[in-house]
């Protein structure tokens, strides 16, 4: 009985043990990578915060029976080398089974050959170069490409009877794809594209460019520019410059997302720009995803749906692997998962792990009680990544 005695506290200190073993395995860490600081933090990366906690606000902190823990780190810009050393130090030292994020095509590229050899699954909240999720077996996407976004613009203006246009795209991966996207399609359809325009992607003085085009004389112009502080001079400029006064047609993708379309005002009326969402999406998923972020006195945007869903995929991924390391069964159970957005209805592509969704025209107006809004006025439904297609 003695012996017995002694061995009950051991038993039940082991018990306990593993007990705390467990618990600590069913809690998963997930990195967000994105610039939480820095020029493009008001477009990307406060978004992407907001996205991802009105997701957890939603739907609580556990995927299954598995506690979900974000791990966040701060990328400002554009920097492929401490893309892939902060994506190293995620899932060596803080050991996350999973990545976000992403706004810049050099730096999910980065983290490629990282993320293949370790099989960590990483959801792309931004970065929309057509040709990424090729790169590895582990992305998966939740915002866009920019042949995705681009063609229905070009099916759009030809639609609109638009005849000739300039395009005009900042000089990097997503830039020559919309470039590219606007002008097969456009052309396709009998459009003439006069010039083609490509401005270093940290221009920020962009008269020069716009004057060129005032003097060509198009019927529109079809833009792309990143997020943040280069789209919002470029906008600021297209009107300085005399183009909308001179009846040019500004043609764009999200150069009138929400962060910025209160600070731009008038300006932005009457812009016309194809993309995933508007805040003021009418659906009862929307309205609560609205509410939440309203709450947090969040602005919804792009990124803020675009970190949202790709929570919700994450999520997905947990639950089916019950919290367990598998990065391929993680991503095998993502492929042709739909669901109903804030965005619309929206599904993962089966082989390319790319997003299938609305494509919406809309139309900056401004409201009653004064704020400007994107308000849709056309939708192309079921949009894939056009991206392969148009190589051929």
């Amino acid at each position: 009985m003695r012996q017995n005695a002694h061995i009950l506290p051991i038993l039940t200190l082991a018990t306990c043990l593993l007990g705390s073993a467990v618990q600590a395995q069913q809690v998963v860490k997930v990195g967000i990578v994105g610039p939480f600081s820095g020029p493009f933090a008001s477009s990307f990366g406060t978004p992407f915060r907001q996205g991802v906690e009105a997701y957890v606000a939603q739907s609580g902190d556990k995927a299954g029976a598995t506690r979900v823990e974000f791990v966040y780190r701060d990328l400002e810009g554009p920097n492929p080398e401490r893309a892939k050393a902060l994506a190293q130090e995620l899932i060596v030292k803080e050991k996350v089974q999973y990545l976000g994020g992403f706004v810049f095509t050099p730096n999910a590229l980065a983290v490629a050959p990282l993320i293949q050899s370790a099989k960590v699954p990483t959801v792309i909240f931004n970065a929309s170069t057509s040709m990424i999720l090729s790169k590895s077996d582990y992305f998966v996407r939740t915002s866009n490409t920019l042949p995705q976004v681009t063609v229905p613009v070009a099916k759009y203006a030809l639609d609109m009877k638009v005849k000739r246009v300039v395009t005009a795209v900042s000089d990097y991966g997503p830039g020559v794809d919309a470039e590219n996207a606007f002008r097969q399609t456009f052309q396709a359809g009998g459009g003439e594209v006069v010039e083609s325009i490509r401005m270093p992607l940290n221009a920020t003085d962009f008269g020069p460019f716009l004057q060129k085009v005032r003097a060509l004389k198009p019927d529109a112009l079809f833009a792309f520019l990143p997020f943040g502080p280069p789209t919002f001079g470029f906008v600021k400029a297209f009107n300085d410059n005399g183009l909308k006064a001179a009846g040019v047609r500004f043609l764009g993708t999200a150069e009138t997302q929400e962060s910025d379309l209160q600070a731009l005002g008038e300006s932005a009326l009457k812009l016309e720009t194809g993309y995933y969402y508007s805040a003021v999406h009418d659906s009862p998923k929307n309205k609560a995803f609205v509410a939440t972020l309203a709450k947090a006195k969040a602005t919804p945007n792009p990124a803020t749906v675009a970190a949202f869903d790709g929570t919700h995929v994450i999520y997905k991924m947990i639950e089916a692997t019950g919290g367990t390391a598998n990065g391929a069964k993680a991503v095998e159970a993502v492929k042709g998962m739909a669901w109903e957005s804030p965005r619309g209805p929206m599904k993962i592509d089966s082989q390319t792990r790319d997003v299938i969704q609305n494509v919406y025209m809309r139309v900056v107006e401004k409201q009653p009680d004064g704020q400007f809004v994107n308000r849709e006025i056309k939708t192309y439904a079921a949009q894939p990544d056009y991206g392969q297609q148009l190589k051929k």
